[in-house]
């Protein structure tokens, strides 16, 4: 789900790397998310874990972010620059291993 304003024209695009990223208990990963927009745009990261669906983590407009009442975790963070909105997980934990999507 992206939102944007009424007046874009299909032109939206959200563009996700594929491929796992590795990285050791402790560390910072940051997984990238880059978008297309003529509009203000509100992003949207979603967790999706073993046998389970994708929950909502938290969004990101241009100028804050707000996470799920459930998902206050001050380890990530996803704040908009100019064209994408990358994840930051810092102090990674073995339960962070999980699908993470970006729409």
């Amino acid at each position: 789900m992206f939102c944007s304003s009424p007046e874009s024209k299909g032109e939206d695009r959200v563009i996700q790397p594929t491929g796992d990223v590795i990285a050791a208990e402790g560390d910072t990963a940051t997984l990238g998310c880059t978008f297309e927009t003529r509009a203000s745009p509100t992003l949207f990261w979603y967790k999706q874990e073993e046998n389970d669906f994708p929950k909502y983590m938290m969004k990101s407009f241009s100028t804050s972010v707000e996470k799920a009442p459930d998902f206050q975790k001050e380890r990530f963070n996803a704040e908009i620059n100019k064209t994408s909105v990358p994840l930051k997980i810092q102090k990674l934990q073995l339960s962070d291993s999980a699908v993470y999507y970006c729409a």
